[in-house]
């Protein structure tokens, strides 16, 4: 994985909860694409620094032993998050960021990024490889699967079939997908969680969905515990071949994914 410092070039709001930043330069030119869902991690600059404190040999292979070896109230803020996009022919990338105030280090820097603000971005690896043998999609996710779903569905073929279940705490959240071209083939469910524990309803929608006849390819993200669940009943219930369900937790309920 490569390392890439940046300075952020852009900031909107494309829906009322994710911020989408742009970051350029030089060494984006040489970003690898690694498919849809690929996954970075954000270096950020902690309290009091301008930008993040990146140890000698970050740059390297070995990036992580360095980070860990700085001192904890030195070394930068960690978080992973999807790359939405990167054009590495004008040096640019762009990383949504889900907002809820200051409730984490990443949420609060995302809720005051400006254009100049400089980060480093490591990455990038992907999770979706469906097999050739698959007959039609299902995408499963929360508002933090957003970017990933957002940059699959643009990638699947126009002839692509499949389901997307949404869970999300407003419906304002589907303005997200106003900008996103959905294959004519894959339906978009939104379920509005309503105070329900994370992924409660999703599971629900997901019990109550009717699945085509073929062999699906089940991509499945959101919070940690949420997702174990909704893989049982796709491979126990449902009878999906558990080599066709990719499932990963994006976030934990009351604790960070992240080692900071």
């Amino acid at each position: 994985m490569g390392l890439y410092e940046v300075e952020v070039a852009a900031v909107r709001d494309v829906s009322p909860n994710m911020r989408r930043v742009t970051v350029t330069g030089p060494s984006l030119a040489g970003f690898l694409d690694d498919g849809p869902d690929q996954r970075i991690k954000l270096l950020l600059p902690r309290p009091g620094q301008d930008e993040p404190v990146l140890a000698a040999g970050t740059d390297s292979g070995e990036w992580y032993q360095s980070w860990l070896a700085q001192p904890a109230d030195v070394r930068p803020i960690m978080r992973t998050y999807t790359l939405r996009a990167a054009r590495p022919d004008r040096c640019e990338a762009d990383v949504d960021l889900l907002l809820h105030g200051d409730s984490g280090p990443a949420s609060a820097w995302a809720g005051r990024v400006r254009p100049g603000n400089r980060l480093a971005i490591v990455g990038a690896y992907a999770e979706f490889y469906p097999p050739e043998e698959t007959d039609w999609h299902l995408l499963v996710g929360d508002e933090t699967a957003l970017p990933a779903i957002g940059s699959t569905l643009e990638r699947l073929p126009s002839s692509a079939r499949g389901s997307v279940l949404l869970e999300v705490g407003s419906r304002a959240e589907k303005a997200y997908l106003d900008e996103v071209g959905v294959p004519s083939g894959v339906e978009v469910t939104w379920v509005l969680r309503e105070g329900a524990a994370p992924g409660a309803r999703l599971l629900d929608a997901l019990r109550a969905a009717s699945f085509p006849a073929g062999r699906p390819y089940a991509w499945v993200c959101g919070e940690s515990d949420a997702v174990k669940v909704l893989r049982r009943h796709l491979v126990t219930d449902r009878g999906v071949d558990k080599d066709d369900v990719l499932f990963m937790g994006y976030w934990r309920l009351g604790a960070s994914i992240d080692d900071n």
